[in-house]
């Protein structure tokens, strides 16, 4: 099947940019016309409602997850500054930086993910 396909788009169009907006025009046909045919709506809005409670029961797990790697993160930075520091390494103060613009990424990824997925803490 794919060889057809493959021959059909060597027919088309001599260009693969031109070739792969019509296979992409085609796929996206094809699923419209599967999804309209498909007819009953609910079933996917209810599939749809049960993963959202499913993934609203983790998130309280992956904050604490967030928080318990930022603090990893932050005592083993600083036993590695610690130690360029001991070598007079010249770039202590851009692994600081980085260290500490990491854990401010992971504490505010784990402030903001029960915001993003609708959750009250």
């Amino acid at each position: 099947m794919f060889q057809k396909i493959k021959k059909f788009m060597k027919g088309v169009c001599s260009s693969e940019r031109i070739g792969m907006m019509v296979l992409m025009l085609l796929v996206g046909t094809v699923a419209a016309f599967a999804q309209n045919s498909a007819g009953d709506y609910s079933a996917g809005t209810t599939a749809l409602g049960t993963v959202t409670e499913e993934i609203a029961k983790y998130v309280p797990y992956v904050v604490k997850l967030c928080y318990a790697i930022a603090g990893i993160v932050a005592v083993i930075g600083a036993i590695s500054v610690y130690i360029k520091m001991n070598n007079e390494e010249q770039d202590v103060k851009k692994s600081i930086m980085m260290i500490v613009g990491a854990c401010i990424f992971l504490v505010a990824a784990a402030q903001a993910l029960p915001l993003f997925f609708g959750v009250s803490s």
